[in-house]
């Protein structure tokens, strides 16, 4: 069976806030690098910079699975507003965003974090509290940027490894060998 990355952050479109093209460029080069290492992308079938790292993956031969909060592509669309054309295979959990949210982290074996706000906030909460092996994209704002802080302030353990690098390969290399040292 193939490994699970779920990848979790920004649904905004990052152009819209500061260092967007540096953004940009890190959400594609993530998902080249998830491509390329022949796992199985999960993200929550969403917009902003988490479709980017999605288009990327599928486009470099990837392959992508989107969760979504609705429960059917209809309502995906239409109520949700969100898109389809980045992912292979989408699950409509009818959960809305929150239920989703838990079924997205529960299905990964490794979470990584680009950037962020709430949403991403309560997937960062539900990986640790579940013991994932979670990666954090740094310099891409937000949650992703925020675990120290979150850590230290909110200290659980949970079993959960968090690890931190700005650069997408050598993030996703460092969470795979923190995964299968589990084994």
């Amino acid at each position: 069976m193939k490994t699970t990355v779920g990848v979790m952050g920004s649904a905004t479109d990052p152009e819209e806030g500061s260092g967007g093209v540096a953004v940009r460029d890190t959400a594609s080069a993530l998902g080249r690098a998830l491509a390329k290492r022949d796992v199985v992308l999960m993200t929550g079938a969403t917009t902003g910079i988490i479709y980017l790292v999605g288009k990327a993956a599928k486009a470099s031969g990837g392959f992508h699975a989107g969760v979504s909060p609705a429960i059917s592509c209809r309502e995906h669309v239409e109520r949700y507003q969100l898109p389809t054309d980045a992912c292979d295979l989408i699950v409509y959990t009818g959960f809305g965003l929150k239920g989703r949210n838990v079924v997205l982290v529960r299905s990964c074996d490794i979470v990584i974090f680009i950037a962020g706000a709430m949403g991403s906030l309560n997937e960062f909460t539900i990986a640790h509290d579940e013991g994932k092996v979670i990666g954090c994209l740094t310099g891409t704002g937000g949650v992703a940027d925020e675990a120290d802080y979150l850590l230290r302030k909110f200290a659980k353990e949970t079993g959960a490894s968090v690890i931190q690098n700005q650069d997408p390969e050598r993030l996703l290399d460092a969470c795979l060998t923190a995964l299968i040292n589990r084994c």
